[in-house]
């Protein structure tokens, strides 16, 4: 399995099947243009910076929205939640995708703005790695997002949706949610990593990605 990260919330999982998830431009956020193919793109809300559909090359299948999915080997199952703390009355709704490749659990929240409910978290179910927004103002913060890896528990985290170079849109750096972590549970692995689910760590580790 490889995971690569293309900036912002945008992910390419791919092994005999290639996954994208939230694709943006690069021109109308300030990052550089991602180069994606995918059989399937999931898009967890349309907001401009997530949806950039257009972008991907390929014959894929693109899912919008909770339910369950089957593509080839990869299980996908969309979750609802929202993107702030008041039910959706600000900024609308969120689905986040729990997508199973390699037998391995992935769960990428999307622009969730509140911290889950245990009842929600036990509907999901395990997993491996997560993928959740860190940068505050349109999402969960920092010390919120720390409040959703405590309830989800997974093996591996990595924090997305933050201020970078270049970045067009005010989101707080990544810094502290890394404070709630042990210097040596914080592991850079580059603009992308390959790796077998026995490679996964037993205690939570954070996986910081850079382009």
């Amino acid at each position: 399995m490889i995971v690569q990260w293309h900036g912002h919330s945008c992910f390419e999982f791919f092994d005999s099947m290639r996954v994208v998830v939230d694709p943006h431009d690069g021109r109308s956020i300030g990052l550089k243009a991602p180069n994606l193919k995918a059989d399937v793109v999931l898009i967890t809300h349309d907001h401009f910076d997530h949806n950039a559909v257009r972008v991907v090359r390929g014959d894929f299948k693109v899912i919008r929205g909770p339910g369950h999915y089957k593509v080839g080997k990869v299980d996908i199952r969309g979750f609802e939640a929202y993107h702030d703390k008041k039910s959706g009355a600000l900024r609308g709704k969120v689905t986040m995708y729990h997508l199973t490749m390699d037998g391995i659990a992935m769960l990428h929240v999307g622009d969730l703005g509140h911290v889950l409910s245990e009842a929600t978290v036990n509907k999901i179910g395990k997993v491996d790695i997560l993928f959740i927004p860190v940068g505050g103002r349109y999402t969960v913060d920092g010390d919120e997002a720390y409040e959703n890896v405590k309830l989800i528990k997974p093996k591996v985290v990595v924090p997305m949706h933050y201020s970078l170079p270049g970045l067009s849109l005010s989101l707080q750096p990544v810094d502290n949610f890394l404070s709630h972590f042990e210097e040596g549970k914080i592991i850079h692995v580059g603009n992308s990593i390959e790796f077998t689910k026995n490679d996964l760590p037993e205690d939570t580790t954070v996986w910081v990605f850079s382009l």
